[in-house]
Parts: C-alpha cells; sequence; structure tokens
C-alpha cells in the first residue's frame, strides 16, 4: 500500500512541520482524514443502519419461507424495495476507503520510512507524547484500553436498538477485544490514531442518531 501510505505520511509530515508536536499531529491528521472521508463514511453508515432496520422482517421471511429459497429472494427483493434499502448500499464506501485506511496504518507503522524519510530524521524529533516516551513502541495498557472502549461506544451508537443478529453482536462485542490484543503490540502513534478515530465516529454517529431521532418526530 506504498501508493497511499506515501502521500498520507505527507500529510502528517506538514502537519507535523507546522505543529511541532508528533502526536498532536497524529490526533489533527485523525480528524482531517476523517473530514476528507466524511461522505463516504455518511453513505456507509445510513445503509448499514437501514440494513439493520429491516432485519427483523427478513428474519420472519426466513422463518417463513425456509423450505423455498426462490420465494424467499423474491419477497427479501421486496422489502429491500419497499424500504428504499440497497444490500450492496455500504460495500462501495467500504471498499473505496479500504486501500486508505490500509495506506494510513502503514504510514503510522512505519513513520521513519513514509513520514519522514529516514531514520536519522525521524530518531532526532522528539516523539514522546503525555505518559509515552516513545510513540514508535508499544503502549501495552492504556491507549489499547481506550481503544477497545471507543471501538464498542462506536459500534453500540450503530445500533438501531432493535433486536441484533449474530454477526452483529459479535462485532459489537469481539471487535473490541481484538482491538485491545492487537494494540498491545501496534506502535502507540498507530494505536493513539485508532482511539481518535473511534472518538471522532462515535460523536459522528451520536449527531446522526439524533438528527434522525428530531425526524422521525416531526413525521408523527
Amino acid at each position: 500500500m506504498r501508493f497511499f501510505a506515501q502521500p498520507l505520511g505527507a500529510l502528517l509530515k506538514l502537519i507535523f512541520d507546522l505543529i511541532g508536536n508528533y502526536g498532536v499531529s497524529i490526533i489533527v491528521f485523525t480528524i482531517l482524514v476523517k473530514l476528507l472521508l466524511l461522505p463516504l463514511t455518511l453513505k456507509q453508515t445510513r445503509s448499514m443502519r437501514q440494513m439493520q432496520e429491516v432485519q427483523p422482517e427478513i428474519k420472519k421471511l426466513q422463518e417463513k419461507y425456509k423450505n423455498d429459497k426462490e420465494q424467499l429472494n423474491a419477497k427479501t427483493m421486496e422489502i429491500y424495495a419497499k424500504y428504499n434499502v440497497s444490500p450492496f448500499g455500504g460495500c462501495l464506501p467500504l471498499l473505496v476507503q479500504f486501500p486508505i485506511l490500509i495506506g494510513l496504518f502503514t504510514a503510522l507503522r512505519d513513520p521513519a520510512t513514509y513520514v519522514f524519510g529516514s531514520a536519522e530524521i525521524y530518531a532526532s524529533i522528539n516523539t514522546s507524547f503525555l505518559w509515552l516516551s516513545n510513540l514508535s513502541d508499544a503502549d501495552p495498557w492504556v491507549l489499547p484500553l481506550l481503544a477497545g472502549i471507543t471501538t464498542f461506544l462506536s459500534s453500540k451508537t450503530m445500533s438501531t436498538g432493535k433486536q441484533a443478529d449474530q454477526t452483529q453482536k459479535m462485532m459489537t462485542y469481539g471487535m473490541p477485544l481484538m482491538i485491545f490484543w492487537w494494540g498491545r503490540s501496534f506502535p502507540a502513534g498507530l494505536t493513539l490514531y485508532w482511539v481518535v478515530s473511534n472518538l471522532f465516529q462515535f460523536v459522528q454517529q451520536l449527531l446522526m442518531n439524533r438528527s434522525q431521532d428530531k425526524l422521525k418526530e416531526g413525521s408523527n
């Protein structure tokens, strides 16, 4: 993912040159990238929420037509058409974002190469941040815990409050544990990016939920 890592690393270097603090630069960089990806993220989030909202009706159809796949498929498409839901609506934004996210991870995992251009330059800057002596080293507890907690909060705000399917439950409760475990071995700079990204997503989803609730109240 060098194609994406290099321009993203150049952007982080530009922010660092303006700010002069590597940890704060990662925070500003994360917020800027999230803002740039916001239109795709909103489209993906709306599509996922719409799919969650029709899941109870889809489950009823699966029970009713469990021995008639052809009829099940036809009735399922009718539900999608009725609520103007596309089962693939969230795929394209995710596919577009995926290589960008991998590029971000690549740049933040190897900042000496993709951000500062050489190990000598990277070694000469102050990479400490708050309690962390070096953002290149892994933080075994605090940031991974924050990453796991914020991942859980972000997942919960995307729930419709209706009965979740097994996959959604696994993502809501399993992913935070995985993120915590991975975060203990990732460079702290990368885990910091994940925490800030989750917080941005959490606030964004709260605002979206509040906006949708107001729209529902106005239509009643």
